[in-house]
Parts: C-alpha cells; structure tokens; sequence
C-alpha cells in the first residue's frame, strides 16, 4: 500500500509530502488568478462592452462546453501521459491565452479563447486529481480532498474582493497580467513535483484473489485493462468504474441535480433580488461571498461528521433546496428590508454549507474508490457530466423564470432538490448494500486514520 514512512518507521504527516504541497501550492496561486481573471472579464465584457445577457451567456458556454465535450478524452490522455507535464504546458498556454484576452477587441475573439482555454483547463483537471492520487497515500485522500476544497473556497472569498482593488487601483487590464503571471507560477511551482506515475501494468502487477473476481484490491472499483485497450474503451473505462459502483453513481446523479439547481439560482438571482423595492447594489455580492464561507465551513466539517457519504449529500441537498425556496419566500415578503437581507444571507450561507456536504463527500468517494491508473478518466468523465448540469442550469432557469417568475421558479426547484435528498435518504440502504465493499467500508480508513496535518 502506497503509505509514505519516515526513517524511524512512522508514518508521515501530510503536511510532510512535499509532493502534495507543492500541488497546494500551484493550485492556490492559479485558483487566484482564475478569480481575478472572472471578474475582470464579466467587468469587461458585461460593463465596458455593454454585453447583452445572451452574449454573456455565451461566455459561460464557451467555459463549459470544452469540458463537457472533451472531459472523458481528457482524462484518457491524464491517465496515458506524464501529468505533471501536461499540467506545466496547459499552465504555459492558459498564461498565453489570458495576454490574448486582455488584447481583444471583440466578442467573437474572447469567445475563441476562453473556448482554448476551456481546453486548457479540461486537460488540466484531471492529470491535477490523478497527480494527487499518485502522491497522497490512500489514508490521507480524505484530507487531502478537505484541504483542497477549503483552499478553493478560500481563494473563492479573496480573489473577487482582490480582483476589485486591483481594478480599482491599477485598471482592468492588470487582471489579466497577474493572472498570466500566476499560472507561470503555478507551472514553475509544478516542477517542483516529483513521483514517478504509475501504469496499468503497475496497478495490476499484485492484484489478488478480489481483483481476479473483477474488483480492484484495495478500492473494491470494477477492475479495468486499460493498457492495450483503444482511446475509445479507455473512455468507457471511466463510465464503467462509475457504472459499477451504486454510491458512485448514485452520488453523482444528486452532484448532477444540485448543481442544475445552483446554476439556475446563480444565472437568476438578480432577477430575484430585483423584486425588492430599493434593493442594495452589494446585496449580490455579500451573498455570493457569504455561500463561500458556507462552502469553505462544509470542508472543515465534512470531514469530522461519520455519516455515510450518501447521508451527507442527502442532508446536504435538503438543505441547499430549502433554502433556496426560503430565498423566494422572504423576497416576497412584507418583512422589514433589513430582516430581508438578513434572511438572504443566512439562505446563502446555508445553501453554500449544503452544496458543500453534496460536493466534497462525493470527491472523497471518488478519489478513494478510483484506481490511480483510471483516476484521471473518471474525473474527466464526471467533469463532463457535471458541466452538462452547468450548462443546463442557466438555460432551464431562464425558461422558469420567463414562463412562470423567479419566485415560483426558486421553490419549486428548491423543493425538488430537498425532495430529491429526502428520497435519497430513504433509499441509501438499499444502495449500499449493492455496492461491492461492506455498507460501512467507506467510514473505516484503509489504514490508521490520520487526526492531524
């Protein structure tokens, strides 16, 4: 088991693999630059350009359809070539792409970039999640998985405030530079890495009794050849490892429901927010950090709670819809306008604490159940389908909200998400007694558990 030692025998602290805090480290400095760069681009495009609402719908399309259409290719090629230098050359051609957008001069050129750099970031997601399950011995996954999903949500609170200062102070066009210059960073930060990457042949090398009857032998995941099976069966290879395990693929599907909800709520709320007379110009804004901090609160959590992972989204999902359909409520309501805000923002928070109880339970199950050398094809596979519901979301809620207006469009989807997870909760027994590991094999760390950094 791939456990990492000190000399005298001890195992070491995960703070101690300085594999895995190199990969912190470039992923903090790029997380900051794409925050940057967002805000900088929508002021841009939505303020100085005067965008129409479609054409910065179709900024989110060019972000999401790469992922959508090439995740599973993505993840084969991950799991086909050394990731850390596929991470290195995306790194290098995003920093290129970033002087590229800050040079345009027209829509129809930014469209072009941000459709390489969806390129870009799909090629580089999941060689990233594959690295780190290269380097990270399976007993600190978990915390692994916990202190990048904070370190995203932190940089989710600080990179919209920096990239305003930034703008305010030095100009628009600044964003872009420093975002360029951190993913030169993170690139040089990733050179840093080292680790040799593991083949099939590796990962079947010892495969015991278990992995004979189909089964990996330390993940219990559907045990699949990949070394001379065609590009195509290595796709479906990430299908199969999902497939093949009920969590999994039940997880997914909630992941899938919530994020269509969110997206829909996302793309929405300012038609919501607008129903209140005199609304606040920093409304949106204190909500939208305040579901960050939900998020970064569900990662220091999530991990402490020793409920089933269904458990955790299924709570999660019920809060996250109920919530939302609060949202709704309280907008519409004859309460005082400081109440209002207030209930806005504890319903963002909470919906940020739900979201993170569907989101960071379901990618510790995956980065545990996943064998490394299809690590990289599954991630792509569940990038796609997520970006699907990304894609969706905003679409589906503006035909709610054209046809029926955003309140009775916020409770009923709020309503069907919570319902989703109440169904979830009756059923998860059921799930888990077809998985192919004991109904509690995922609560038990396949070695001593790790209780500090």
């Amino acid at each position: 088991m791939n456990i990492l030692k000190k000399n005298d025998g001890r195992e070491e602290r995960l703070t101690g693999n300085r594999n895995f805090m190199m990969l912190l480290a470039a992923q903090l400095v790029s997380n900051l630059g794409e925050w940057l760069y967002l805000v900088a681009l929508l002021t841009l495009v939505g303020l100085k350009w005067s965008a129409t609402p479609w054409e910065i719908t179709a900024i989110t399309l060019c972000m999401a359809i790469p992922v959508l259409a090439f995740g599973p290719a993505a993840g084969v090629i991950g799991d086909r070539f050394d990731r850390k230098k596929l991470m290195i050359a995306s790194d290098l051609v995003r920093s290129g792409i970033l002087i590229g957008i800050l040079l345009s001069g027209s829509l129809w050129q930014i469209y072009v970039l941000l459709v390489l750099k969806g390129l870009m970031d799909v090629l580089f997601s999941p060689a990233k999640t594959g690295k780190v399950k290269e380097v990270v011995p399976q007993h600190h996954l978990e915390m692994a998985v916990t202190i990048s999903s904070s370190t995203e949500q932190i940089m989710k609170i600080v990179g919209p405030a920096l990239g305003g200062l930034v703008m305010a102070v030095f100009g628009i066009e600044w964003c872009f530079v420093i975002t360029s210059i951190t993913f030169l960073v993170s690139a040089a930060l990733l050179l840093g890495v080292r680790g040799k990457r593991k083949t099939a042949a590796d990962e079947t090398s010892g495969a015991s009794k278990a992995e004979g009857a189909g089964l990996d032998q330390e993940s219990g995941t559907p045990s699949v050849p990949g070394s001379k099976s065609s590009f195509l069966k290595d796709i479906k290879a990430g299908l199969s490892v999902i497939s093949g395990i009920p969590l999994l693929s039940s997880g997914l599907l909630m992941l899938c429901a919530v994020l269509l909800v969110m997206q829909m709520a996302d793309t929405q709320t300012v038609t919501l927010f607008r129903m209140i007379p005199g609304v606040s110009d920093d409304l949106l804004g204190y909500c939208i950090s305040a579901s960050g901090f939900g998020t970064l609160l569900a990662a220091l959590l999530a991990r402490k709670i020793s409920w089933g992972t269904l458990s955790k989204m299924a709570a999660g999902a019920v809060v996250t819809g109920l919530v939302f359909a609060a949202s709704a409520v309280a907008v519409v309501s004859s309460l005082p306008e400081m109440t209002v805000y207030v209930i806005l923002f504890s319903a963002f928070l909470l919906a940020g604490l739900g979201a993170g109880f569907v989101f960071i339970p379901f990618q510790v199950l995956l980065m545990k159940r996943t064998p490394e050398h299809l690590t990289s094809r599954v991630f792509g596979t569940v990038g796609s389908l997520t970006s699907a519901a990304v894609i969706m979301g905003p679409m589906l809620g503006g035909v709610m909200v054209t046809a029926w207006g955003p309140v009775f469009a916020f409770i009923v989807s709020g309503l069907g998400t919570s319902l989703l997870g109440v169904l979830f909760f009756l059923f998860k027994g059921r799930i888990q007694r077809k998985d192919p590991l004991p109904v509690h094999a995922e609560l038990q760390a396949p070695a001593v558990r790790e209780s500090t950094l």
